[in-house]
């Protein structure tokens, strides 16, 4: 294989790498999105098809009972959204997002230096030729 075939098929899988990586990137966002989304405030139909649904408010700025109280109260917000699954789903987007950190500067930095290596032996080849 000649060097410029092996420098494009560098380049091709230091793209796919990097692709890679901003595929993981999107994944961690729709988590992040997600999460942010469990702690948003919300309504809670009290039996299916409820016209007047009880409104619930935010797991994680919440000023009254209405997020962290029980059914005890009559409060149907305590078991709709609960802190394990927001913690869960952000607890699995950072070994993601890291991941999609890695893979996308391997592949940018990988890119990057072919690219680099290619003009040098450009500007060798036009020293040489001057010097000839």
């Amino acid at each position: 294989m000649r060097s410029r075939e092996y420098d494009l098929d560098f380049r091709d899988r230091a793209g796919r790498i990097r692709a890679w990586g901003i595929g993981l990137l999107a994944v961690a966002v729709l988590q992040w999105t997600w999460c942010a989304l469990l702690l948003t405030p919300y309504e809670v139909d009290e039996k299916p098809g409820d016209r007047y649904p009880a409104e619930c408010e935010s797991r994680l700025l919440t000023e009254r009972g209405t997020a962290n109280g029980g059914l005890q109260r009559g409060d149907w917000c305590q078991d709709e959204r609960d802190w394990p699954e927001a913690l869960a789903v952000l607890g699995l987007s950072v070994p993601v997002s890291v991941a999609g950190v890695a893979l996308f500067t391997s592949g940018s930095v990988s890119r990057r230096m072919s690219a680099h290596a290619e003009a040098m032996r450009e500007l060798d080849k036009l020293a040489d030729a001057r010097n000839a």
